[in-house]
């Protein structure tokens, strides 16, 4: 290197061991100048495919642009100055070394580059380049010391010896600096890139590389949170990667691919297999074609691999800041053992203190930044993930079959979308502890053996040895989960019944019965949860004494092995500072795979529901069908489930365009079925089904909207106000929006909660109507109505002359009425068609339809009819009735015998009329119009269904004190007391620690080691009992108050007025049992054990440098002032964003729990695509507030 540069490359008593240290110019013009060069030539290839993959449009030339790179061609010209300056010194026969010409040449052609990097990252949409500023910063660092160098330089000698190059350095150094400088500046957004129109749009897509490392960009939101509580306005909209679509396409695209990837194995594997069959023929060909097909359905695509694909290269960014950080954390030990050396060291100058103080803040806050944006990086996968695991959940449950249906209940799908997915968002905080743990468990046994040679390998053994036991104590945490995941399924599936059915229980008076049950399936799952917490107390005694446990048999053996091993104080508390290091990663590393454990069980649970089988679209043809017929069966078979008995048998139906189909027959034999087969709801066994044009649906359980009755009826049609009129005029809804307090603007509360039974039929029929298909499939709608509104309905609707003449309607129905007016009847008997034909066909053949009219025609009109008086009047009224009711001329003999068979049946019951107490059939008429009033008044201004409010301002006391109590006061006193006895104890360890360390050396020996080992072990198995002791009780009572919690909402809900449950939303209610119990099970307890042990160290560490150093007292006054006003500024925005991400998650559940309910309906309406988009929406509102919030915590 001397050759190289002309000088000694390195001279310590230049650059050490002097008061005024300096480097040697050769290590100036080398190893200082070519830094910045290596990191920009290093990092350039990934780079550059980083900017070719993303391009955000381009940014136009700026006069910050222009003035780069005019200053980035200076920068180029001064090195190359340099350079010909050293070639015209050489012509001149000046010797000059070679550094003189490849360090102006490597620089240069470094600037070339560095000039045309700031365009290329214009023209690809870089507003604020990381790299670029990196690089000017090293450059200008690197150039301080030769900067300094010069000047001393100059003062002392008074003049310059190399005029020239002194002059260009100078230059240099001011243009390095002004690149700095304004690199620091962002561009203006780029042209052509997608445009923003949201009006509050997230400033983090636009901020600089500096703004982004520090998160400056928050900075806005938190001053209006300190200033204001926070309101859904306020909130910025998600960026655009984080949003549902761009999410759940991706994985929906992975999943798919997953999905054909299985699929072509096992197509791979059949035939195989069936090759191998075919060569051995007497081997049974069945057997082996049964094991395939068993083998197939044990085979589920892989969910994990499809995340990984998705989200593995962000995750990995995070675990590339990671790696950083994990190396930085060690050098601080080093610079400690320097700084002890330095104390030690009387003669040393005291710029080396200063030097490693300045060192050791700045590795701490590069430390500080670089792990922060780690955690950003986890943070925001695991947000992503919830997103995409609950669209894909949501999306799944629009398109399984019935059979999945039943082993998947609605409040197990809740859980997978509540705490399955959030299992995983809490994995990904921690995940890389996975690889990080074992890395920083490596490199501080490294370190310590540096320190303390061989003796650290008794440390190894213990860490050995208390592998086994986390291994154990992961696996049993896991098979709990499974069992406690059982119970949670169960208690929410019967919390959702039990809500479903709430106004029966309240009529029947079973509150005690039911909340016996919910408290049943919760005193299993309690049990399970205490000796899970149990468990966890045990793992926690391990991960607080492994470190310690380390640390002493380490020393122990040290000091014993050999008398001169003398523990001095720069050994002691290096190897601390490492012990400290190794405590993070060894008590994270089990609770990592603890978690790991449990996410395994969410992943499995998910991925079992993601592959049951889903309904095919193309069961029911759409395109291909028999001319004139606008519904098609052709031998068909069905059941709901493939393993289960066909309920519908050998279907062949033509039902031809625009004709009017009754199907008829007693209760269970496969009406209802038929439907649903036409619709693709059940399992097409066998046959041809196929369905022209689009399909309306009327179920016979109306399935009504959270919204209002115009929305019900428009169901995402778009508005046209007179066919919008003729409809409710049609189905008879005028009378009820008269009487509706907001009229057709009225909120419908769930599940049509403020609508009788027949308005709730009415809007489902005008819906259908509404949406003018070309096949209506009509499921009984007339049996929830009275008898006029029935004959109103189908004269103005369903009827020959009403609003769908001209279309297909086929009407389920057990009302005998209308038939004489259909154009076919199908019969069916025990799920086959026995009879089809016109009404007079059907009566000649005296068959199944026969039987049922006899059976019908009396019942009806008795349980019509038992409580009326009719006069002579009213039997003409009947009379014109019947004419209105039929279309058929009165010649014809069948007609007559109908009409002379209703007459009939009206006289044997107007031989009744005696009874005083009855009333007359036209009064009742008219009285029944308005016999459907709406459950609940309310002002026009009013709405039904409030928003979740959220509360404001600080936590209230109360709140604390509520929870102190559910915990048990005395308990709550106790943990204090043993946590503040287990940081007494931890103190007093260190305190001996110190005290062992100052004991004189004698001979090259010091005395009392036995002494001084065990008291130390003394003091440290006290703080473990103490530690396993306050785990114990903090379980206990963390299991107190969960009991105690969820028995005292659940009785509050059960005592609850009706009222409560007609205007809040299921999933709101559904929430609190599910999510917020969650919270108070499993994360309270964890979370309180984190503050009180924080709490107590932080009091505990600084009592005792109050005690060391009593003058520190005098800092820590302004300082925790300045500390109490930042965590009041922090915690106003942070604790007002986690109440809005709170309530914005109940309409999730509310929504979802809705959809389930109505699967049927929206694929009869093709409506599936509007509802993932409501349910993405309504993710992405929740998210809006959850993003931030992780921000704030940075």
């Amino acid at each position: 290197m001397e050759s190289f540069c002309g000088s000694r490359f390195w001279d310590s008593n230049i650059s050490v061991h002097t008061d005024n240290p300096d480097l040697t110019p050769c290590f100036q013009n080398t190893i200082l100048a070519w830094i910045p060069s290596i990191y920009l030539w290093s990092i350039l290839p990934f780079y550059l495919l980083y900017l070719k993959r993303n391009k955000r449009g381009y940014i136009v030339l700026s006069m910050l642009s222009r003035l780069k790179t005019i200053f980035g061609v200076l920068l180029w010209c001064v090195c190359w100055a340099d350079l010909f300056f050293s070639f015209h010194e050489l012509l001149q026969s000046k010797a000059l070394p070679p550094v003189y010409f490849v360090t102006p040449l490597v620089l240069g052609i470094t600037m070339v580059v560095a000039t045309i990097l700031i365009q290329y990252e214009r023209l690809r949409g870089i507003q604020s380049s990381g790299v670029l500023i990196i690089f000017w910063f090293l450059s200008v660092l690197c150039a301080v010391v030769p900067f300094r160098s010069k000047i001393i330089a100059a003062t002392t000698q008074g003049q310059t010896e190399d005029r020239f190059r002194f002059a260009t350095f100078f230059g240099y150094f001011a243009l390095i600096l002004i690149e700095l400088i304004l690199s620091c500046f962002k561009e203006k957004p780029p042209f052509f890139s997608p445009i923003n129109t949201d009006s509050n749009p997230c400033p983090e897509l636009n901020s600089g590389f500096l703004s982004r490392m520090t998160f400056w960009w928050f900075t806005r939101m938190a001053i209006l949170g300190y200033k204001k509580p926070l309101e859904d306005k306020d909130l910025w909209s998600l960026n655009e990667d984080d949003t549902s679509s761009v999410i759940i396409k991706q994985l929906q695209k992975e999943w798919d691919r997953q999905k054909i990837t299985l699929k072509q194995k096992e197509e791979v594997a059949y035939m195989k297999a069936s090759n191998h069959v075919l060569n051995h023929v007497g081997d049974g060909p069945e057997e082996a074609e049964c094991l395939i097909r068993d083998k197939k359905q044990n085979t589920e695509p892989s969910f994990l691999k499809a995340l990984l694909r998705t989200f593995g290269p962000y995750f990995l960014m995070g675990s590339f800041y990671k790696l950083i950080q994990d190396l930085l954390s060690f050098v601080n030990p080093q610079l400690l053992s320097v700084l002890i050396g330095f104390i030690k060291n009387k003669d040393a100058p005291s710029w080396w203190g200063f030097s490693i103080a300045a060192m050791m803040f700045f590795a701490a806050l590069l430390q500080t930044i670089i792990l922060h944006q780690h955690f950003q990086y986890c943070f925001v996968t695991g947000m992503r993930l919830r997103t995409g695991i609950t669209g894909m959940i949501y999306r799944k449950s629009l398109v399984i079959t019935n059979s999945a249906k039943r082993s998947s209940t609605v409040g197990e799908i809740v859980n997978l979308m509540s705490v399955d997915a959030q299992r995983f968002m809490d994995l990904m905080t921690f995940l890389n502890m996975l690889w990080s743990a074992p890395l920083q468990i490596c490199l501080a046994l490294y370190f310590l053996w540096q320190t303390l040679g061989p003796s650290v390998l008794a440390g190894v053994a213990v860490m050995v040895l208390l592998i086994p036991l986390n291994a154990a104590i992961a696996i049993k945490t896991r098979a709990f989960q499974v069992e406690q995941m059982r119970y949670k399924d169960s208690r929410i599936k019967l919390m959702n019944e039990i809500l479903s059915g709430i106004k029966v229980l309240k009529l029947y008076a079973w509150e005690p019965s039911f909340e016996e049950k919910v408290l049943e399936i919760r005193k299993n799952e309690l049990h399970v949860l205490k000796k899970a917490a149990y468990l966890n107390s045990l793992s926690t005694f391990a991960w607080i004494s492994a470190p310690f446990l380390v640390a002493l048999t380490t020393f122990a053996v040290y000091v014993s092995v050999d008398e001169r091993n003398i523990l001095d104080a720069e050994k002691a508390f290096v190897s601390l500072s490492l012990f400290n290091i190794l405590r993070f990663p060894l008590n994270m590393l089990p609770q990592v795979i603890s978690n790991l454990a449990q996410t395994s069980v969410s992943l499995k649970r998910i991925q079992q529901f993601l592959s049951h089988d889903e309904l095919d679209p193309n069961c029911v043809e759409t395109k291909v069908i028999t001319p004139g017929c606008a519904i098609s069966v052709t031998n068909g078979t069905f059941s709901w489930a493939k393993e289960l008995k066909p309920c519908l048998k050998n279907i062949d139906l033509l039902v031809p365009t625009g004709s009017l189909v009754a199907v008829v027959g007693h209760v269970g034999c496969g009406k209802s079925s038929l439907v649903s087969a036409l619709l693709g709801e059940m399992e097409k066994l066998e046959g041809q089904v196929a369905v022209k044009g689009s399909v309306a649906y009327v179920p016979q359980q109306a399935w009504i909207q959270n919204a209002t009755l115009k929305d019900n009826i428009l169901f995402g049609q778009q508005h046209n106000e007179q066919k919008y009129q003729s409809v409710l005029d049609a189905c008879a809804l005028k009378t009820d929006l008269e009487v509706l307090p907001g009229g057709d603007h009225t909120e419908i509360g769930e599940k049509g909660i403020n609508l009788s039974g027949g308005q709730r039929q009415r809007v489902s029929l005008a819906r259908a109507v509404f949406s003018d298909a070309d096949v209506y499939l009509l499921d009984d709608p007339l049996s929830a109505v009275d008898s006029h509104v029935a004959k109103h309905i189908f004269d103005n609707v369903i009827g020959p002359e009403g609003a769908l003449q001209g279309k297909t309607r086929m009407l389920v129905t057990h009302s005998i009425t209308f038939l004489p007016q259909v154009d076919h009847i199908v019969v069916f008997v025990d799920g086959k068609i026995s009879e089809m034909g016109s009404y007079q066909e059907l009566l000649k053949q005296n068959g199944a339809f026969a039987e049922f009219l006899r059976n019908y025609a009396l019942d009806e009109d008795l349980a019509e009819d038992e409580l009326t008086m009719l006069e002579d009047e009213e039997v003409l009224l009947a009379e014109d009735t019947l004419s209105n009711h039929t279309d058929l001329a009165d010649n014809e003999p069948v007609t007559n015998e109908v009409r002379k068979q209703f007459l009939r049946q009206l006289s044997v019951i107007s031989s009744e009329r005696e009874c005083p107490s009855k009333m007359s059939t036209r009064r009742r008429v008219s009285e029944k119009k308005a016999a459907e009033p709406p459950l609940l008044q309310k002002n026009l201004t009013e709405k039904l269904i409030q928003a979740e409010t959220t509360e404001t301002g600080t936590v209230k006391l109360t709140v604390f004190w509520q929870y102190m109590k559910a915990v048990g006061l005395m308990t709550s006193l106790v943990i204090c007391f043993l946590y503040g006895c287990q940081n007494a104890a931890a103190i007093g360890a260190n305190v001996w620690l110190s005290d062992w360390t100052n004991e004189p050396v004698i001979n090259g020996t010091q005395h009392n080691t036995s002494m001084r080992v065990g008291v130390y072990a003394a003091l440290g198995l006290l703080q473990g009992l103490i530690v396993l002791l306050s785990s114990f009780t903090l379980a206990m009572g963390g299991i107190n108050a969960a009991r105690t919690l969820h028995a005292t909402l659940l009785e509050n809900k059960f005592r609850t007025p009706q009222s409560f449950f007609d205007t809040t939303p299921t999933g709101r209610i559904i929430n609190r049992f599910s999510k917020d119990i969650y919270v108070i099970d499993e994360v309270l307890p964890p979370t309180i054990l984190m503050f009180l042990g924080t709490f107590f160290t932080s009091v505990s560490t600084l009592i005792v440098i109050i005690s060391s150093t009593p003058l520190f007292a005098v800092v820590i006054i302004p300082l925790a002032v300045v500390y109490f006003f930042v965590q009041r500024f922090y915690v106003a925005t942070s604790r007002q964003l986690k109440r809005l991400e709170s309530v914005s998650r109940s309409p999730i559940y509310s929504h979802f729990s809705e959809t389930i309910t109505g699967t049927s309906v929206i694929r009869a309406y093709g409506r599936g695509n509007s509802f993932i988009l409501l349910n993405d929406v309504k993710v992405d509102e929740n998210q809006k507030s959850y993003y931030p919030s992780i921000v704030s915590n940075r």
